[in-house]
């Protein structure tokens, strides 16, 4: 075990209730304040749009990305590329500093 590490954080998710829940294997929309299935697409389609009725109600500055110090270069420069160039945010931090 690596130095540092707890027992605990070794070992996979073992909580009643993750055991109890199934997992999704489509994606859920919001419509009349209920949950249905959604295909991809549209599930897609609907977090783009409503990414982009925050940023332009509120701006760019409003929206922010937290990336991971442990994922790769390429990752990590492909996450800050997208929040500058598609969002229009230099909000962009990293666990690097923990």
């Amino acid at each position: 075990m690596p130095v540092g590490y707890h027992p605990r954080s070794m070992q996979p998710l073992r909580t009643k209730k993750a055991q109890k829940l199934p997992r999704l294997r489509t994606p859920l929309v919001r419509e009349g304040g209920v949950l249905r299935p959604a295909t991809w697409d549209e599930a897609l389609d609907r977090a783009a749009a409503g990414i982009r009725r925050g940023v332009d109600r509120h701006g760019p500055a409003s929206f922010g990305l937290f990336s991971c110090s442990k994922a790769t270069n390429e990752v990590n420069y492909a996450a800050q590329k997208f929040i500058r160039a598609a969002i229009g945010s230099n909000n962009i931090d990293s666990c690097n500093r923990t």
